[in-house]
């Protein structure tokens, strides 16, 4: 691996500094280094650690590309237009797939909702929480009814509604496995400097692995890439993609019950692995804390979202030595439907940042594309502000300085939460090298900042 070093760059505040990449670490920090192998001028502007994106779901995002997208559909008319569209221009045998919905745009669409608006093409439509997917008759009828899971809703008859609840697995084996283009999605976020993602698909098998172990020795996911899953997977012995916490995934609408939740605790444990739960609601956090207080919480432990926090439970989340990984992207992209549809009286625990921080709880952010968008400088921009698409503020007392919205992507994969990693001696050379000082760079937080982007010491993203 060749040596690379970077000249005249502001490293910790320091202006003028000289980074010597060998071996895919960084070797020296200084001024006015000898020469030695490649070099890139910084030109006096920030270089900082690569962005850890903490939760994300990269085959998903990726096939968002080829998707109908719903976030902003008006209404029922809407709908029709932008199915209809997509399914004129589908081929004979293809899908027509929806993403994004909204029940505010025509309710809990029903397999007949969905067959006026499009009959002739299999066409299916999942919601915004990704819980949830709404087929039609002619998606129905290519899924054949044998081994139908649990989540496959019936009416009175036992006739399928449509509706499939937590159905992801099931869909992927029907339909087959078309890996999306994995290869936009990475260009995309290394140019956003991402050096490090952990994919939190509970429905990630061993085949999913492998594929997304794939896509980075083919330089398709520039990245460090660790791994969630809802049960046992491999890592591959070169260090494509590593295993991180097993994921749990609640559904406040049908909450498990506690001692199958410890079950899944103590597989994970058996498995040598954290546990990452999903916790979008009160309810669900309350039994995860439950769960946890019963089974054992141990260092890893996750949060995944903590999209309502009541304030009594942040003491346990401390106790109990928690990590929360939240979205504050949300507050933007949803903020304006969490004002109007949480309780008043909840809408101070929606997304908390700021408050936990300061009880000593780690706390991590993420993207969660597709349900977000994967920009992690617009999410850090809304967890400064708390504002909205339309400007107004939510849950305002949880704020952060710039510099604590940076740090919140700056964890190592493993210890999300923990010490922001470091541009100095002995680290690896992940790293996004910036357009300005880190004081200009924090005024602005956009990705047009970003000048480059190095994994492993090696360039995956650099800017004309």
């Amino acid at each position: 691996m060749s040596a690379l070093i970077i000249r005249n760059a502001e490293v910790d505040g320091r202006a003028g500094q000289d980074v010597r990449i060998e071996a895919g670490r960084i070797r020296e920090v200084g001024p006015r280094l000898p020469s030695g192998g490649a070099a890139l001028d910084a030109r006096g502007a920030a270089l900082i650690p690569g962005l850890a994106d903490h939760h994300i779901h990269l085959m998903a995002t990726a096939a968002r590309a080829g998707s109908v997208i719903l976030d902003d559909a008006a209404d029922a008319a809407d709908l029709a237009a932008r199915l209809h569209a997509a399914a004129v221009s589908a081929p004979p045998d293809g899908w027509v797939r929806a993403t994004g919905y909204h029940e505010r745009i025509a309710g809990l669409l029903s397999r007949d909702d969905l067959d006026r608006m499009v009959s002739d093409r299999p066409v299916r439509v999942q919601d915004r929480t990704g819980g949830l997917w709404m087929l039609n008759s002619a998606a129905l009828a290519r899924l054949g009814n044998g081994d139908a899971p649990e989540g496959l809703e019936r009416d009175a008859h036992g006739r399928p509604t449509g509706r499939l609840w937590r159905g992801d697995a099931w869909l992927q084996a029907r339909i087959g496995r078309t890996p999306p283009d994995l290869a936009t999605l990475g260009a995309a976020l290394a140019a956003h400097g991402v050096t490090a993602a952990t994919d939190a698909s509970v429905t990630t098998d061993q085949a999913a692995a492998d594929a997304l172990a794939d896509a980075v020795r083919a330089g398709d996911l520039p990245m460090r890439l660790l791994l969630m899953s809802g049960g046992p997977i491999a890592a591959p012995a070169d260090g494509a993609i590593r295993v991180g916490p097993l994921k749990v995934l609640l559904d406040d609408r049908d909450l498990i019950p506690l001692e199958d939740f410890t079950a899944r605790i103590a597989l994970a444990r058996r498995l040598r692995r954290a546990v990452a739960v999903h916790c979008v609601t009160a309810g669900e956090l309350a039994l995860t804390l439950a769960a946890l207080d019963a089974a054992g919480a141990q260092a890893g432990d996750r949060i995944e979202h903590g999209g309502v926090i009541p304030a009594e439970a942040i003491a346990d989340l401390r106790r109990l030595r928690l990590v929360v990984v939240t979205q504050p992207g949300f507050v933007f992209e949803r903020g304006d439907r969490y004002l109007a549809e949480v309780d008043a009286a909840e809408q101070a625990d929606l997304y908390r940042c700021a408050s936990l921080i300061a009880a000593g709880v780690p706390v991590a952010a993420s993207s969660d594309a597709p349900y977000s968008a994967p920009d992690p400088w617009a999410a850090m921009r809304a967890a400064i502000t708390r504002r909205t698409r339309a400007g107004r503020t939510v849950a305002g007392g949880e704020r952060v300085e710039p510099a604590a919205a940076l740090a919140l992507w700056l964890g190592a994969p493993e210890a999300p939460g923990g010490p922001p990693r470091r541009v100095a001696p002995g680290a690896a050379a992940d790293l996004c090298l910036l357009k300005a000082p880190l004081a200009e760079a924090l005024d602005a937080l956009t990705p047009d900042l970003v000048a480059a982007t190095l994994v492993d010491g090696r360039l995956t993203f650099e800017a004309s």
